[in-house]
């Protein structure tokens, strides 16, 4: 899968989980970093690692960044 759109990570909700969308689509909720990094790379997009998800463009954080977990 190849996104044009940014892959949005939205703020934490009450358990501090965050849903992760591409393209439109929730495909998940993460609990942490890596775990945005496993549901991007079951997506498809494989060349993302946690430095990645950190720092990339194609991600908007929503409500805090990567080191941004509690509600």
């Amino acid at each position: 899968m190849t996104t044009t759109q940014p892959v949005v990570i939205y703020p934490p909700d009450e358990d501090g989980g965050r849903r992760v969308r591409i393209d439109g689509a929730i495909l998940g909720r993460a609990l942490s970093v890596k775990d945005v990094v496993a549901i991007l790379q079951d997506a498809g997009l494989r060349a993302f690692d946690e430095n990645c998800v950190a720092y990339s463009s194609l991600i908007e954080w929503r409500g805090g960044g990567p080191d941004h977990w509690a509600h």
